[in-house]
């Protein structure tokens, strides 16, 4: 027996020993600091959320989508409807070939009028810029000296003339006593020789008396040339000589006038074939920036040789500048006809198009469908352009309307006052409109 008083209860179970049943556990907390349960309103926000993003999902796929289609189906219908264009034929007939040039008006003549004699300047007969004719009065020198140098040499002429005469008739009276034996020979020679020596005078006394008479002349400045005269170089009053270099005034010829201008040297055989044929070779004078044509007139000459450090022949053309609208010195720019293709295809200058392809035109076909054709181009003149190859007579060319064309589009063709119309609508509404916010705004400022 063992001493050892033993305890009826049950041995511990260390696997349930350190569990207590729930409501054990629950006997022994306190009721006051039991939790109590959480409220469930989030769960229901949250859902709410979800269900509103679904549906918003669902709108922007579904409603885009559709509009997205709808999009497609009208670019789709766009493209599928002709392009309005305006289209012209291609024709056959002639065109100038032209050589380009810079030039400079030359008046044909221009002259410094300079006195042909000294003295004061008493009068000016003409107004600066005035158009004159050859022989008009431009100026009057003082001619009272030469008028003087006029009447010395009347009366020296006098003079002479009366010892001329008194040594003739000593002469004759020699000469019969000469034939009488009643004088020496040599008497009569010195007669003879004393009547040449008056004579002579006599001569230098008229040499005098044209001389003074050609000053007087002189003492009136005629212009030698018809033209525009310039700025007056002397006042009335000052005194001129014939070597003053400024001179009185300047007369330019403008009517008609000269234009030179250099060409390179490779055109001189064209140039030289087409003046040796009986056409007149045509030339024309523009502005500055080769829009607005000055005047037309003809080839007049070509310089006899090439300036080797240019490569280049000065040309002369002549102007009748009847209007005055070349004007001395001034720059122009040269378009001379060298050339003419005669019987060549010739399309609208609208109608050439330039890309990656190179030049090329679209060409309408039977179908009414575009078809990008390549083209080769010679001369161009103006508004028109000369065709090479690619094109025939009769073919049909869009000129109005190709930025939007592609090779194959369909084209509807119009009229281009029509086309005119129609790009001219947008800007009337944009007028319209501008004009009506304009009066609305008037009558609000003016409320």
């Amino acid at each position: 027996m063992n001493d050892r008083t033993h305890d009826p209860v049950k041995p511990e179970n260390p696997a349930a020993g350190g569990r207590r049943p729930a409501a054990e556990a629950g006997d022994e907390q306190p009721a006051l600091t039991r939790p109590g349960r959480r409220p469930r309103r989030w769960h229901w926000v949250a859902a709410a959320i979800v269900i509103a993003a679904a549906a918003l999902a669902a709108w922007y796929w579904f409603g885009h989508g559709a509009s997205d289609a709808g999009k497609a189906g009208s670019k789709g219908d766009a493209a599928a409807r002709p392009l309005p264009v305006v289209a012209a034929p291609a024709r056959k007939g002639n065109i100038d070939v032209y050589i380009d040039a810079l030039g400079t008006v030359t008046p044909l003549n221009n002259v410094i009028v300079h006195t042909r004699v000294d003295g004061q300047l008493m009068s000016v007969a003409f107004r600066e810029g005035q158009n004159v004719k050859a022989g008009d009065l431009l100026a009057q020198i003082d001619p009272r000296p030469f008028e003087v140098m006029l009447t010395q040499a009347n009366g020296q002429m006098a003079r002479d003339q009366a010892q001329l005469k008194n040594a003739q008739v000593d002469l004759e009276r020699y000469r019969t006593l000469l034939a009488q034996d009643s004088i020496a020979s040599q008497q009569v020679d010195t007669q003879e020789a004393l009547v040449r020596q008056y004579q002579g005078a006599v001569e230098s006394d008229k040499g005098a008396i044209d001389s003074a008479k050609l000053q007087i002349t002189y003492s009136h400045v005629i212009a030698p040339i018809s033209g525009r005269v310039g700025l007056r170089q002397v006042d009335p009053g000052n005194i001129v000589h014939a070597a003053d270099s400024n001179g009185l005034v300047t007369i330019t010829q403008v009517q008609p006038v000269t234009v030179i201008y250099p060409v390179p040297e490779d055109n001189v055989p064209r140039i030289v074939k087409r003046m040796q044929s009986t056409q007149t070779v045509a030339v024309d004078a523009f502005d500055r920036s080769g829009k607005t044509r000055l005047a037309t007139g003809k080839l007049l000459t070509i310089d006899n040789q090439i300036d080797t450090t240019t490569g280049t022949v000065k040309v002369k053309a002549e102007f009748p500048n009847t209007d005055n609208a070349l004007f001395p010195n001034q720059f122009v720019n040269v378009r001379m006809v060298v050339e003419t293709h005669e019987d060549t295809t010739l399309v609208p200058s609208a109608a050439i198009q330039r890309g990656a392809p190179g030049t090329f035109v679209f060409l309408v076909k039977e179908d009414k469908t575009v078809a990008m054709t390549p083209v080769g181009l010679g001369a161009v003149s103006g508004e028109t352009t000369e065709v090479s190859k690619g094109l025939a007579p009769g073919n049909l060319v869009v000129v109005d309307g190709a930025d939007k064309l592609r090779d194959g589009s369909s084209v509807e063709l119009i009229d281009a006052k029509a086309r005119a119309s129609q790009q001219a609508a947008p800007a009337r509404q944009n007028a319209s409109g501008a004009g009506k916010g304009g009066k609305g705004g008037r009558n609000r400022g003016g409320g």
